[in-house]
């Protein structure tokens, strides 16, 4: 009787040489490292964003989310209710600091600077999500204000060193701007991307600076008329 040239399985059949090895293991991201604090945000924060360059806002899913950042769904909407308050958290913790705006040496190269990084951003994936977020938050306007605000809230840092900036040089003198002075510009940026999309001409962003933010944002402000607060 002649040797079986492999072990017999439980049917009496040979078994194959890989039929005794283990099975290749599933990753089980519940297994991993556990992470918490900053090093667990920055994670959900990443993968929010990989998301949503990948799925679009309107595709996003807080379970693949989840999966990205090898954290529980569970944990996301503990912190996160919607997915418009995690994108909005993602983009201001990957948006770029005051530090990082190069000083273009006069008030009108730091203000088409600062639009044209903003241009860039509204052609990606950021666009993406200010239009979802902005489309979302929509229906409930005073309970998703703090969302809105989130995504939009970098600019005014990135003005206010601006205008420090000019302060210094001496193109600026008087108290500092109001807030509708400070913002228009962005607004008008972000209203033009809403209307027309993306990529944003640099005809637009001069015409925003020269026209409106270098005659707010420079120089003396106006007086206001007699018999006005």
């Amino acid at each position: 009787m002649g040797r079986t040239l492999f072990p017999l399985g439980p049917l009496g059949m040979p078994m194959s040489s890989t039929d005794n090895e283990p099975p290749a293991s599933t990753p089980d991201h519940r297994r991993a490292p556990r992470r918490s604090g900053d090093a667990l945000f920055t994670a959900i924060c990443d993968a929010a964003l990989a998301e949503l360059a990948e799925s679009g806002y309107s595709g996003m899913a807080m379970e693949r989310i989840a999966a990205r950042a090898r954290a529980s769904k569970a944990s996301l909407y503990r912190r996160w209710p919607s997915r418009a308050e995690l994108v909005a958290d993602a983009l201001g913790h990957t948006g770029p600091g005051p530090q990082s705006l190069p000083d273009a040496g006069s008030l009108r190269g730091d203000l088409l600077a600062l639009l044209r990084e903003m241009a860039g951003r509204l052609g990606g994936p950021f666009g993406e999500a200010v239009r979802g977020v902005l489309a979302e938050t929509l229906a409930d306007p005073e309970r998703t204000a703090a969302v809105r605000a989130r995504v939009t809230g970098t600019r005014g840092k990135l003005l206010t060193e601006v205008m420090a900036r000019a302060s210094a040089r001496g193109e600026r003198t008087g108290p500092p701007p109001g807030a509708f002075a400070l913002t228009a510009a962005p607004v008008l940026l972000l209203q033009y991307f809403l209307t027309h999309g993306a990529p944003i001409p640099d005809r637009v962003i001069c015409e925003i600076v020269d026209e409106v933010a270098l005659p707010l944002l420079a120089g003396a402000p106006r007086a206001r008329p007699a018999g006005q607060p």
